[in-house]
This record gives C-alpha cells, sequence and structure tokens, in this order.
C-alpha cells in the first residue's frame, strides 16, 4: 500500500532552521574561499579545508534538520548511524575539490563552472546518501525527472554562489551570495523529497521496531552545529574579514601610494618628506632689514 508521506511534521520550523543552517555553513565557507583569494599570505590550504568544512557540515546540518520533520504516517522510521556519517564526511570531500579548484586555479569562468559543478553534485550526494540511511517498513520510490531537477538546481545555484563570492566584493554581496547558497542547498533537499513516494509493507502502525528521528538526529547535529559556531568565531575575529575589502580591492597605484605612505611614518625624522616638499616653492625676497642682508663695512677713519 502507498504510505502518506509528510515533509512539514512541525510546519514551517524545520524548513526555517534548514535554511539557516544551510545559509550559516555557506556563508562561512564563502568567506573563506574569498580570503585565500583575496591575501598571497595566508595559509591557503588550511583555509579552504575550514571553507569546505563549513559548507559541508551546513549541507548536512540542514539536511538533517529538515528529515526531522519527515514522516511517513503508517511506519516509524530510523536512521543507519554508518551512512548517516558517511553522508557527512562525503559532503565535505567533494564540496572541498570543489573548494580547492577554485582556491589554488583561480577564479575564471572555467574553473567557477567545474567547481560549481562539482560542488553542487556533492550536495545532491549527500542528500541521496543520506536518504539511503533511512530505514522503514517499506520501500522508497524516487520520480528520476524530479531527482534530475533537484541536480540540476544543487548545480545552477552552487556556481552562481560561488561566482558571487568570488567576483564581487562587500558585505551585502557575501550575504547574498551564502543565501543563495542556502537556497541550492534547501532547494534541492526540498525538490528531491517531492520526488519521493513510499510503498508500506502492510499496515503496521507505530509497532514496526524503529527510533525517533530525533532521538538519532539531534545528538549527531550537535557536534557540526559547534563545529560552525566555532568556524564563525575564527572567521570573526580574522582582521582581513572583519576589515571587509578594505586595501586589497584597491587599483595597485593607489595601493603602492598607501603603502609608500604609511613607510614613511617610520622613516627617521630628518628624512621624512612632507606634502610641502612636493609642492612648488616660493622665493620671496627677504627684507633689506634683516641682519642676514646687511653689507659688511669696513672699520671708520
Amino acid at each position: 500500500m502507498e504510505g502518506t508521506v509528510d515533509g512539514f511534521r512541525y510546519g514551517l520550523v524545520t524548513p526555517v532552521a534548514a535554511f539557516v543552517m544551510a545559509c550559516l555553513g555557506g556563508a562561512l565557507g564563502l568567506r573563506c574561499i574569498v580570503r585565500t583569494l583575496l591575501s598571497s599570505e595566508s595559509w591557503k590550504p588550511g583555509w579552504l579545508a575550514l571553507g569546505a568544512a563549513s559548507i559541508g557540515c551546513g549541507i548536512w546540518t540542514m539536511h538533517f534538520i529538515a528529515m526531522i520533520g519527515f514522516q511517513v504516517v503508517e511506519t516509524r522510521i530510523r536512521y543507519d548511524v554508518g551512512l548517516t556519517v558517511l553522508s557527512l564526511a562525503v559532503a565535505v570531500v567533494v564540496v572541498g575539490i570543489g573548494v580547492f579548484i577554485v582556491g589554488y586555479r583561480g577564479a575564471g569562468t572555467l574553473n567557477l563552472s567545474f567547481a560549481g559543478v562539482i560542488t553542487g553534485l556533492g550536495v545532491a550526494a549527500m542528500h541521496y546518501l543520506g536518504m539511503a540511511a533511512l530505514h522503514l517498513n517499506g520501500t522508497i520510490h524516487y520520480d528520476p525527472v524530479v531527482v534530475a531537477l533537484s541536480v540540476v538546481i544543487a548545480v545552477v545555484a552552487a556556481t552562481a554562489a560561488l561566482w558571487a563570492a568570488v567576483t564581487v566584493r562587500g558585505f551585502l554581496t557575501s550575504l547574498g551570495a551564502s543565501l543563495i547558497m542556502g537556497v541550492a542547498v534547501t532547494g534541492m533537499h526540498y525538490t528531491g523529497m517531492s520526488a519521493v513516494s513510499v510503498h508500506v509493507h502492510g499496515r503496521t502502525g507505530g509497532s514496526w521496531a524503529g527510533d525517533s528521528p530525533t532521538s538519532l538526529l539531534l545528538p549527531m547535529l550537535v557536534g557540526p552545529a559547534i563545529f560552525l559556531l566555532l568556524a564563525g568565531v575564527v572567521i570573526m575575529f580574522d582582521p582581513l574579514l572583519v576589515l571587509g575589502d578594505g586595501d586589497w580591492n584597491r587599483s595597485p597605484a593607489s595601493a603602492a601610494v598607501a603603502a609608500s605612505r604609511s613607510g614613511r611614518l617610520f622613516e627617521h625624522p630628518e628624512k621624512q618628506s612632507s606634502p610641502d616638499d612636493e609642492a612648488p616653492r616660493v622665493v620671496q625676497a627677504r627684507a633689506p632689514q634683516d641682519p642676514r642682508w646687511a653689507v659688511p663695512r669696513g672699520p671708520r677713519r
């Protein structure tokens, strides 16, 4: 018999919370990518790894927060712990490949497109591997057309988020890129969930052995949530990201002038130049009464 699938058991609570977590992970990850592109002196592998882990944890946390609101009325649901943890690892690794492509090969059109495809596929892989961890007294079926549409949404939105993050500067743009990434993850998730149908093996109600989704998912969500919090603290207290786009967005000429001016502050006082040194000097005639203009006179006779 066909099961009654409900993805909004708690109303808008789980979709909104899931979207917020996806945006948070995307914002942290994209800022890490931008930092490596803006500063050549940064420890690139570390920042890119932090960015990949942030995006991956945001994707994973979003998915399973949304799944807390998922139920099949005729049967209980449980999750395979091994596949659930594996889905997190896959999300971080696959997204990390796309992040490292942008970080090391630059933000060209081809690199962004390739990285966006891989990042979008990472989102999709995490989703469907997480769905494979779901067990119930029945069989899950997917509409292949809707599944393909969900993957396309993930790829397009992930590519757009990477492009916005690395090509346009400013806080509002970074915020917009994170919102796009949030839309990519949540849009892909709920599009993919609309492809789900369940054939229940007999009417068993709540008697089929299975833990409550919250009994497993809530404890597992604590770790990634704490990681995102710590990553946010690291990024917030990084001087380059806190101060915004400042000096690194200046033109080379203006940056050189700023550097030369700042360097003069450390020169010896006698060697420092002032704006007056560069301005044309006007020679003024000195008054005759100035003692230095006095003509020496010989002894009086």
